[in-house]
């Protein structure tokens, strides 16, 4: 009986640790993004000589949630942009977003911005964009 037990408690905690170990490696995969205030991000960028990309969204766009979860999630989407930028996302309609969205005005959700470390804007693209395009631009951008 206790040999049983053993058995059926080995087999669930290697069924959990394989599952585990596949959502974190595809977590891992996409675009990482940064934490902290637009201030510190400006910061960051100036200290590593990055481009920062901005992701200008809202909780309530259906084209922001596909790009969430279909083109950052993407391996290579993610090597590229966390290799080149600093990666940060921002709800315009919450937070530092107000303030944001009236220093860089938004025309439509989502806005994705490539913008140099002094603040000024490199690139502005609006709407949804598959992996092949975003990655597209995101090897156009020039390197600081």
């Amino acid at each position: 009986m206790i040999s049983l037990l053993f058995v059926i408690a080995f087999t669930f905690s290697a069924v959990y640790a394989n599952d585990g170990g596949k959502k974190d490696n595809k977590a891992d995969a996409g675009i990482k993004f940064s934490e902290g205030n637009w201030a510190a991000i400006l910061k960051k960028a100036k200290a590593e000589k990055k481009v920062v990309f901005l992701d200008a969204y809202t909780t309530w766009c259906g084209p922001c949630k596909l790009l969430q979860k279909n083109v950052f999630t993407k391996p290579e989407v993610g090597a590229l942009f966390n290799q080149k930028f600093i990666n940060v996302k921002v709800d315009m309609e919450s937070g530092e977003g107000p303030k944001l969205a009236k220093k860089y005005p938004l025309e439509g959700y989502p806005t994705l911005f490539f913008i140099d470390p002094d603040g000024k804007i490199v690139k502005q693209v609006i709407g949804y964009q598959n992996p092949e395009t975003l990655l597209s631009i995101g090897k156009a951008i020039p390197a600081i």
